[in-house]
């Protein structure tokens, strides 16, 4: 089923009993599996019938029983997916979350409300993440995490609760970057969350020392935002 107000890109894919509603756009080569269910109003008590969004972009993958649900006046109005994502069997995007580009989501893993995750992040099977946190860019978060905690790009976490385990290492070399760049971001890791003095005045030593090392400094400028939920910290052993 396709609503009224759907509006479908080239050659996206739905195959039988996909239900795709609301104010919902999917981008081109998005295929959609059976049972899953696109665009129904937002969990959220608060909802009254609003007209919010969601955005799907293209080449997406969304397999069975997977729910996404549009914006709330008390988020952004929208919704977000980006493109490449794969969304494997009755995983959930809640109302207001925005969702990268390359991101992956294991079976029944679920996004609460107003979630960032950037992009190529992995979450493991079964992962729950609170609402109004954010995945970093290239992280991963093992299967059947709680995510309470802002995970930083490039990082590693797992556990209930989550907690930082070091680097996503296999991920870094599956995407190609560089020895010199791993090595950079190691020795980072190690000033950021196992060396004396405040948090400020570690980031502020990493800036400098790593101010020409672009991952380094997405994770600086990571930790530096405004947010509303406290940064993911290591497990006791301190991680990397």
């Amino acid at each position: 089923m396709v609503g009224a107000d759907v509006v479908l890109g080239d050659e996206v894919r739905l195959v039988s009993h996909a239900v795709v509603a609301g104010r919902t756009s999917i981008g081109p080569r998005t295929s959609i599996y059976p049972f899953a269910s696109i665009g129904h109003p937002p969990q959220d008590t608060k909802y009254r019938g609003e007209p919010s969004r969601l955005e799907i972009g293209a080449d997406n993958v969304i397999r069975e029983h997977v729910t996404m649900s549009p914006g709330t006046p008390h988020g952004r109005m929208l919704t977000r997916v980006g493109n490449n994502c794969l969304f494997m069997i009755a995983t959930h995007v809640a109302h207001d979350c925005i969702v990268g580009d390359h991101v992956v989501m294991a079976n029944n893993a679920t996004l609460g409300g107003h979630v960032t995750v950037d992009d190529w992040a992995i979450l493991g099977g079964l992962a729950g993440v609170h609402q109004f946190v954010r995945i970093g860019r290239h992280a991963i978060v093992g299967g059947m995490s709680g995510v309470e905690h802002d995970i930083i790009p490039y990082g590693s976490a797992m556990g209930d609760r989550a907690r930082l385990t070091g680097l996503n290492l296999i991920g870094l070399k599956r995407r190609g970057f560089g020895r010199d760049i791993v090595h950079d971001l190691r020795r980072a890791f190690r000033l950021l969350f196992a060396q004396e003095g405040t948090m400020s005045e570690r980031l502020a030593d990493v800036a400098e020392l790593f101010q020409d090392n672009e991952p380094v400094m997405d994770i600086v400028d990571f930790m530096r935002l405004d947010r509303e939920r406290s940064i993911c910290q290591p497990r006791d052993d301190g991680g990397e």
